[in-house]
């Protein structure tokens, strides 16, 4: 798959077959156009290709109030549109003055006279250009003048599948990790690199990795302990138990998120390394424990849950 990060590096695209979005967390929706875009490029000797967009079109237009975290970062998106065999991706800088640019303006100057687009694959409800004006109507009026062909999702094709973006993030954000993985096809995950913490886990007999996840818009689940996988930069897959909160029963700033793993039976050094955590399952609220010994006592429990689970969806 090629990525090209706006139009001055992009080399020729053979009819390229297009549709147009965010497309955050490249859920089961997405997956259904990318199926569509493949099969009809095949049909004319050309090529699939997603038009999309960074940053966020909301965090531009809205800079003080948008309030968005995103599913997936860049990095994450692209590596599953990879995975979905997307040919191409143009990532446009996302700007005020590309948000003034007309439906007409966007689909001639840039779809038209410099991707010599081939056929267009929308939904039915998808709307774009200045004020939402560009839609499946409006591109259906210009494609005999332009000479592409349009090929619309349906309604019911849409609705069958009945899954959004913002859906998924609400989802996450209550912790509903098995219907997140329904919508998205796979587990949510959390790319980060391993740093220091304060080793009480250790001290505790259940050592952690502390994760650092090096994105200031990744969207983060709701406080919690989880069942979780963890793939090791190596290639290795383990089971873990993770905690997502402030840590209250050690004093942590109510402001300092801590995301770290216990990897069941495992006990080797991985400061310095990138993982990343597939989270399976919610097993109960962040608690605030009187000492130690109490907090020693739930993770106890915790662990012998989690194992329960592991051993369950072998």
């Amino acid at each position: 798959m090629r990525v090209f990060k706006g139009f001055d590096d992009i080399l020729e695209i053979p009819n390229p077959v297009l549709t147009i979005g965010t497309f955050d967390g490249v859920h089961l929706g997405h997956q259904k156009i990318i199926d569509q875009l493949n099969r009809e490029a095949e049909k004319v000797g050309g090529e699939s290709v997603l038009f999309t967009f960074y940053p966020h079109p909301r965090m531009v237009l809205y800079p003080d109030s948008h309030g968005l975290k995103l599913i997936q970062t860049q990095a994450e998106k692209i590596d599953k549109l990879r995975r979905m065999g997307l040919q191409n991706v143009i990532i446009h800088p996302f700007s005020l003055e590309f948000s003034r640019l007309s439906a007409l303006e966007f689909t001639r100057d840039y779809l038209v006279n410099r991707l010599n687009v081939k056929k267009m694959v929308i939904g039915y409800d998808h709307q774009f250009g200045k004020n939402r004006e560009g839609n499946i109507k409006f591109l259906q009026d210009v494609s005999e003048t332009y000479d592409f062909e349009v090929i619309e999702i349906s309604a019911e094709e849409v609705d069958e599948v009945n899954i959004s973006s913002t859906k998924i993030r609400r989802t996450i954000e209550a912790g509903e990790m098995e219907l997140a993985r329904k919508y998205m096809g796979e587990p949510f995950e959390l790319f980060g690199k391993i740093i220091d913490g304060q080793a009480i886990g250790r001290e505790l007999g259940y050592p952690t990795a502390n994760i650092d996840i090096e994105s200031e818009i990744k969207l983060i689940p709701k406080f919690g302990v989880y069942a979780a996988n963890v793939l090791l930069s190596n290639g290795q897959i383990k089971e873990g138990m993770m905690n997502i909160g402030v840590r209250p029963s050690v004093g942590m700033e109510k402001n300092n998120i801590c995301i770290e793993v216990h990897i069941l039976d495992f006990n080797e050094n991985l400061y310095g390394e990138h993982i990343t955590i597939q989270l399976l399952s919610r097993f109960r609220s962040e608690m605030k424990f009187d000492s130690l010994f109490e907090l020693k006592e739930q993770l106890n429990i915790d662990e012998k849950n989690i194992r329960n689970y592991f051993t369950d969806i072998r």
